[in-house]
């Protein structure tokens, strides 16, 4: 007798590992208020950060807005998506400056992309995050941020990527 076709559910099941989930998010900049300073190095620039929900997973932890890419969507088509979504503004979506690939000590795996914002239209409004903030690059490192994004916390603060 043939064994029966399994779908993907059930082999994931088998093997014991969960898929790479598919995440984008924005590194959204301005130039810092009264900073009447020439150059775009890190302590001239500002990163839009988000604090996650005390009732969500990895709860406190500070974060880039985005989110997962559903299937049919480009990456930066679901960046944009997800800041209209989060934040409420139609994002011009940059150059993808860094991926990385993570794996969570749960099992789970993201592969993330990070891209540059530059350009939004709307005010922003905080529609999911428990805070949200301006802050330099050179404080990055201050913040307890997301495990996966400590290697790209370190570069941005350093003055590496930007």
């Amino acid at each position: 007798m043939r064994e029966p076709i399994r779908k993907l559910e059930d082999a994931e099941e088998m093997t014991g590992q969960k898929p790479v989930r598919l995440v984008v998010a924005a590194l959204i900049l301005r130039r810092a208020k009264g900073d009447g300073a020439k150059g775009d190095g890190p302590s001239e620039v500002e990163v839009l950060i988000c604090q996650r929900k005390a009732d969500q997973p990895m709860s406190l932890k500070w974060e880039f807005p985005g989110g997962k890419i559903e299937a049919g969507e480009s990456s930066e088509d679901a960046l944009a998506r997800e800041l209209d979504e989060e934040l409420g503004i139609k994002a011009v979506i940059g150059r993808r400056v860094a991926q990385v690939r993570h794996k969570y000590r749960n099992g789970g795996a993201i592969d993330l992309q990070f891209f540059v914002v530059r350009e939004f239209d709307g005010p922003l409004e905080n529609r999911i995050f428990n805070d949200v903030r301006w802050t330099p690059l050179t404080e990055l490192p201050g913040y307890d941020f997301l495990a996966a994004d400590l290697g790209l916390i370190r570069d941005l603060s350093e003055g590496k990527l930007l």
